[in-house]
C-alpha cells in the first residue's frame, strides 16, 4: 500500500516537472517552434476559462494562433480587421518581402507593434490587447483592440459646483488623460506610464507640465513611484499610502480630486499629479494646507464672492475644531467668563444631567460620528431619512430624558454642521477626529489644555511636508507674493506670478497690467 501510494506521488511530481518545463519565465523570450509557443501559453493560463486560443492558418499556408481574453478585448474589429483580411488573401506577397511586414501591412489597424519577450505578451493579453503567434517567427504580434465597459461622464458627487464644468474622471485611464489633454492642449504636457503590482498591473501615469514643474520634483515622483512593491493596486489610497512624507500624521499631505478642471488648475502651478487605472481620483502634489481649503467655486465666482465664501469657510473650520471643547472649558473651569443670564440658562438646562460635561459631549459626538458613517453607507434614500430622523428623534429623548442638555445639543449640531463647510473630505476626517483630544484636554485642563492643544497642532503642521514642501507655505516660510489666493482670493488679472516651489523658473503666467476698464481718451484698441 505504501509502495503504490509512492510511486503515485513519484508520478506526479515527474510529470508536474514536465509541465513546469513547458512554462517559459516572464523574462525568456518566444521560441522559434509554434507549437512549443502555443503549448507554453496554453500552460500559462491552464484552468483559465475566458482565455481563447483561436488557430487559424494565414495566407491559406502559415499557422497562426490568436490569443486573447473574452470580454476586454473588441471582438468586431478582431474579425472585421484582423481575421477576415488574414485568412481571404491567398499567397504570400513578393518572394523577398518578410513575413512579419506582409502581416502587419494586411492587418487594417492603426495600433501594434511587435513583442518577443512572454512577459510582454502576457501584459498586453491582460490589457485586452491579442497577441498573434505565427509559426516559424520567435516574434509576436501584440493587436490593440481593448474594449472595457465603463460608466459615462457625469457630475462629480464630492465636489460640486454652482458655475464651473460638469464632468469629473471616471475609471479608466485613458478616458481621464483625455480629458486632461482636452483642457490643456499643449504638448508640453507629459505623461509617463507605469505598472503598479505584481499581479494587477495596474496603470499610473504622472501628468505634469514640462517648463513649469520643478525637474527636481518629477524625479522624486518617480523614484517613489518605482519603488513601491505590492500585489496589487485597487485603488489610488493605495499609491497614497506608499508616497506620502509622513504616514503617521493625521493631515493629508496629497490632494485626491474627481475634477480634470482641478487638476488643470495645480498643474499649471507647477505640481504633478497622478491618474490611476480603475479608479475616478486624482492626486497632486505637493500641496499645502491652504490648498485643501480652497474649492473650485472659490475661482468661479467674481474674486469678492470668493474671498467671502473663503473667510466664513476659515471661521467655521475653528469652531468645528475648537467650539466642543471650549463649551467644556468653560462650563467646567471658567463660569466667569459666561454672563450671569446665560449661565443661569445653562445650569437650569443641566440641572438634570447626570454627566459632567465632558462626558456628555464625547457621548453626542459619538452619537453624531455614528449617525453621519450610517448616513454614508446606508442608500441616498435610506441614509437622508435616518440621519434627520434618527439627529431629531434622539436629541429630542436625549434632552428630555435628562441624558443630555439642550445647550450640548446646539453645541454638537453647530459642530457638524461647520465641519460639512470644508470643502476636501479627506481634510474633515483630521479635523472632526482632532476634535476628541481637544475635548479631553478642555475636560482635564481647560483653556490651558486648548492652548497646549492648538500649539501641538500648529506646531506638527509648520514640521510637516508634502513632496519636500513646506505644509504651511506660504505663510511659513512667508511669501509675500502668494498670499493674494490664501488670506483672500485676488481677481485673475492680479495673479499674474505662479506659485513656483523650486526657484523662479517660468515665474510669471501672465502679461502684466491687465486690470480691465474703459479705453482712455486717444487710445484705440489693437
Amino acid at each position: 500500500m505504501i509502495r503504490n501510494v509512492q510511486r503515485l506521488l513519484k508520478r506526479k511530481r515527474k510529470k508536474q516537472t514536465s509541465d513546469d518545463a513547458l512554462i517559459p519565465k516572464p523574462q525568456e523570450p518566444l521560441r522559434k517552434s509554434f507549437k512549443e509557443n502555443v503549448e507554453a501559453f496554453q500552460s500559462i493560463y491552464k484552468d483559465c476559462w475566458d482565455i481563447v486560443f483561436r488557430e487559424f492558418r494565414i495566407f491559406g499556408s502559415i499557422r497562426g494562433m490568436i490569443i486573447y481574453i473574452d470580454g476586454i478585448s473588441d471582438m468586431d474589429l478582431l474579425d472585421e480587421c484582423v481575421l477576415y483580411p488574414l485568412i481571404q488573401k491567398e499567397g504570400i506577397g513578393e518572394p523577398h518581402q518578410p513575413k512579419l511586414e506582409l502581416i502587419e501591412n494586411t492587418i487594417s489597424i492603426s495600433n501594434i507593434k511587435q513583442v518577443s519577450l512572454v512577459a510582454d505578451c502576457i501584459e498586453s493579453i491582460s490589457s485586452g490587447s491579442p497577441i498573434l503567434l505565427i509559426e516559424g517567427e520567435r516574434t509576436a504580434i501584440s493587436l490593440s483592440l481593448p474594449k472595457f465597459e465603463i460608466r459615462g461622464i457625469e457630475e462629480p458627487q464630492s465636489e460640486k459646483v454652482i458655475r464651473g464644468p460638469r464632468e469629473g474622471f471616471i475609471e479608466s485611464l485613458q478616458v481621464n488623460t483625455s480629458m486632461l489633454r482636452r483642457m490643456i492642449k499643449s504638448p508640453a504636457l507629459k505623461m509617463k506610464t507605469i505598472n503598479i503590482g505584481e499581479y494587477t498591473k495596474t496603470g499610473i501615469v504622472l501628468a505634469y507640465i514640462e517648463g513649469i514643474a520643478s525637474p527636481t520634483l518629477v524625479e522624486e515622483f518617480e523614484n517613489r513611484l518605482q519603488r513601491i512593491e505590492i500585489d496589487g493596486v485597487l485603488a489610488s489610497d493605495y499609491v497614497e499610502e506608499m508616497i506620502e512624507d509622513n504616514p503617521y500624521s493625521p493631515f493629508p499631505q496629497i490632494l485626491s480630486t474627481e475634477r480634470p478642471d482641478v487638476v488643470s488648475a495645480h498643474l499649471l502651478e507647477g505640481r504633478a499629479a497622478i491618474l490611476t487605472d480603475g479608479t475616478p481620483f486624482a492626486m497632486i502634489a505637493p500641496v499645502s494646507f491652504f490648498s485643501m481649503l480652497q474649492a473650485p467655486d472659490d475661482y468661479y465666482e467674481r474674486y469678492f464672492v470668493g474671498t467671502i465664501i473663503r473667510w466664513l469657510r476659515y471661521v467655521f473650520i475653528a469652531i468645528s475644531l475648537f467650539l466642543p471643547s471650549l463649551y467644556v472649558a468653560v462650563t467646567t473651569f471658567h463660569q466667569e467668563m459666561i454672563p450671569d443670564p446665560l449661565l443661569l440658562s445653562i445650569a437650569a438646562a443641566r440641572e438634570s444631567v447626570p454627566y459632567p460635561a465632558l462626558v456628555e459631549v464625547i457621548l453626542m459626538e459619538l452619537m453624531l460620528e455614528a449617525l453621519r458613517e450610517a448616513g454614508i453607507r446606508l442608500p441616498n434614500q435610506v441614509g437622508a431619512a435616518v440621519s434627520i430622523v434618527g439627529a431629531l428623534v434622539i436629541g429630542q429623548a436625549a434632552v428630555q430624558a435628562g441624558l443630555v442638555s439642550a445647550p450640548m445639543v446646539i453645541v454638537v449640531a453647530t459642530t457638524g454642521i461647520a465641519s460639512f463647510l470644508i470643502p476636501r473630505y479627506i481634510l474633515g476626517y483630521s479635523i472632526r477626529f482632532l476634535r476628541f483630544p481637544l475635548v479631553f484636554l478642555a475636560g482635564f485642563l481647560g483653556l490651558l489644555g486648548i492652548m497646549l492643544g492648538f500649539l501641538v497642532i500648529i506646531v506638527h503642521l509648520c514640521t510637516l511636508r508634502s513632496f519636500g514642501e513646506p505644509y504651511m507655505q506660504p505663510l511659513a516660510p512667508l511669501k509675500k507674493r502668494e498670499l493674494k489666493d490664501v488670506l483672500w482670493r485676488s481677481p485673475f488679472w492680479m495673479m499674474d506670478t505662479r506659485p513656483h516651489f523650486d526657484g523662479d523658473a517660468n515665474l510669471y503666467r501672465q502679461a502684466p497690467d491687465q486690470k480691465p476698464g474703459p479705453l482712455r481718451g486717444g487710445e484705440t484698441e489693437n
